[in-house]
């Protein structure tokens, strides 16, 4: 039985796709700060393994990552998920302490996360890492400044491990998901209407969680390095 990690799987894109994986008969570890939402998420599938814990601690993703592996033999795949929305403003107007919450969820965890599960794949003879971007790691959304940059900085993330991993055969691909249906964007659409502003268009959720199987279900040889998958009527691509 193949394994996958997901942080950030309480919620959104990580509840979806812990759910998707589990009907697959994948082991799924479930790591996000809340024990209880996670047994949610998790239902009865025994192939559920629920751990709680805070990617923005080094020690936490060391724990989180040898206990999964202890339980399910080995590490398939990282689902590098977890990751924070801030308030939208401009940048005098953003809190420093913002700006390090969005660095330290968005960045940091996602590279302790990471260096976790490259060396448990280094021991092991290889894996997977799937790095959740962001359309937002190619254009910004007005007002959004730490998502924004700490998004780009993902790209560079992802880049580094595909290259570092090659030669232990260790994959890593980056997907950019533009506005699949979860409470973040819900809450982001019910302020723009609040403003006068149009709808968002968005996407199942669901859809994105059969993009990111995809991604995890290739063979060892081949590897997404980054696919974007959004709701087609988004304003992304055009001229102004």
């Amino acid at each position: 039985m193949k394994s996958i990690l997901i942080t950030g799987a309480s919620s959104g894109i990580g509840a979806a796709t812990a759910k998707l994986f589990l009907s697959e008969g994948w082991h799924v570890g479930l790591m996000a700060r809340r024990a209880e939402a996670l047994a949610d998420v998790a239902g009865d599938h025994p192939n559920a393994h629920i751990l709680p814990g805070d990617v923005t601690d080094p020690e936490d993703a060391k724990r989180v990552t040898q206990a999964f592996v202890a339980k399910a033999g080995q590490l398939d795949v990282l689902f590098n998920n977890a990751g924070i929305f801030i308030p939208a403003a401009p940048i005098d107007q953003t809190a420093i302490d913002d700006w390090h919450k969005a660095v330290a969820v968005n960045l940091t965890g996602m590279f302790l996360m990471a260096r976790a599960a490259f060396a448990q794949m280094r021991v092991q003879g290889g894996g997977r890492i799937v790095n959740n971007g962001s359309i937002s790691a190619h254009v910004p959304r007005e007002g959004a400044v730490t998502y924004t940059v700490t998004k780009h900085a993902v790209t560079g993330l992802t880049r580094q491990l595909a290259l570092d991993g090659r030669a232990l055969d260790i994959a890593c691909g980056q997907i950019d998901i533009g506005n699949a249906k979860t409470p973040m964007l819900e809450e982001l659409d019910a302020a723009r209407r609040a403003s006068g502003g149009d709808p968002v268009p968005m996407m199942a959720v669901e859809d994105a969680a059969r993009a990111v199987l995809h991604m995890a279900a290739l063979p060892p040889e081949a590897n997404v390095l980054t696919m974007t998958i959004m709701a087609n009527a988004m304003p992304y691509v055009g001229r102004g």
